[in-house]
């Protein structure tokens, strides 16, 4: 046999990523006795005819060794890099005909697997507006500030946004791309992905020279999810991919999160069907998505609020009187009184209270707000 690693990636070779009669059998058999079988003229579940003749010419150890000159390594179930959420991948039902477990991942770039702090992922349209692209830029470098990982498909549109922002935010930032890791698709990003192939990370299960394809984006999706804690959507329209990754998030009891957009944003409108049905939690900011990923008790955040006033520190009454006190004319206590409802006595008392505070004045006339009160 030639071994568990050398197996794998002969075997990842002669399917697509989340092939799940191949994912079913190296969980059954495992890697190293089907890769066997096979080449022996075995033939399981009639993959003999399709798959040997294919396996004969795979050369595992060339592979590893013309990687390893690229500065790419294979990583694979039981090493130290292994990330270990892609296990659950296991316990997931299938969605799209795809599911189960990578039988290993490409990786280039010197940002570990097994040390990505936190890992969120940030998805959403290639029709990005700017509106979208602002607002994932800015969760981004908050995400990447507080030391998370943002992890994302380095498409246009969001995914650029997501990498770019968690950069500015002085962070790490994973590409889980449906190509071969050595590539750069799409070709614009060329730049982006060398950064992060020199400084964070560019994943895939396909091996290096392999061409993104449709099926391969919604394989990749499963694995985006499954390395993270959370999942992020900004501006997915009713029939974007973004979605398919919120559904492998939602397969995994991983937290799922929407960024709204306008109303009458048709790019919006898949994020909005996932808030409004309760699938997502609704996220503004990268504040709110910390304490959804983070253990019990962190990040916990305080509900929105205006800045305090001077009124907001007054009691009720001194509010109520406050209230009655004349802007200009001044007025007697009596009258306050009067037109507050209130006793003569608590009434002097407030005022006197809102001597101290400054926001009313006294006259040989009566009582007027102070020049320096709020009067609003």
């Amino acid at each position: 046999m030639i071994g568990e690693r050398l197996a794998r990636l002969a075997l990842s070779q002669l399917g697509e990523p989340g092939d799940l009669r191949m994912g079913g059998l190296v969980a059954e058999l495992g890697a190293e006795k089907l890769h066997a079988l096979i080449l022996a003229g075995g033939d399981p579940r009639g993959m003999r005819d399709e798959l040997a003749a294919r396996l004969e010419v795979i050369d595992p150890e060339r592979d590893l060794e013309l990687a390893a000159r690229g500065g790419i390594r294979w990583v694979i179930p039981g090493d130290p890099e292994w990330p270990t959420g892609l296990d659950d991948l296991e316990g997931c039902e299938p969605l799209q005909g795809m599911g189960r477990a990578p039988l290993g991942l490409w990786v280039r770039g010197p940002l570990r697997l097994d040390e990505l702090a936190s890992p969120v992922a940030v998805v959403g349209s290639r029709s990005a507006t700017t509106y979208g692209t602002t607002v994932t830029a800015e969760l981004a470098a908050g995400l990447a500030r507080a030391r998370c990982t943002v992890v994302s498909g380095a498409a246009f549109g969001i995914d650029q946004a997501a990498h770019r922002g968690a950069l500015a935010g002085d962070g790490p930032t994973v590409a889980v791309l449906a190509c071969g890791v050595d590539r750069a698709y799409p070709r614009a990003h060329q730049a982006l992905l060398d950064h992060l192939g020199q400084h964070g990370a560019v994943v895939s299960e396909l091996a290096p020279g392999r061409a993104p394809m449709r099926p391969r984006f919604l394989a990749r999706n499963r694995v985006i999810a499954a390395i993270s804690r959370g999942t992020v959507v900004v501006e997915a329209a009713v029939r974007s991919g973004a979605l398919n990754t919120a559904s492998w998030s939602l397969r995994l009891n991983r937290p799922l999160m929407g960024v709204p957009g306008p109303v009458t944003s048709a790019t919006s409108e898949g994020v909005h069907e996932l808030i409004r049905s309760g699938a997502a939690t609704l996220v503004t900011r990268a504040d709110d998505v910390l304490e959804l990923i983070g253990a019990m008790g962190e990040h916990l955040t305080e509900p929105a609020r205006s800045p305090t006033t001077r009124r907001d520190r007054l009691t009720p009454t001194q509010r109520r009187v406050l209230e009655a006190v004349p802007l200009t004319r001044p007025a007697g206590s009596d009258s306050i009184a009067r037109t507050a409802g209130l006793g003569l006595v608590p009434v002097r008392s407030a005022l006197e209270g809102l001597v101290q505070r400054g926001m009313v004045e006294q006259l040989p006339a009566g009582w007027r707000l102070a020049d320096a009160a709020d009067a609003s």
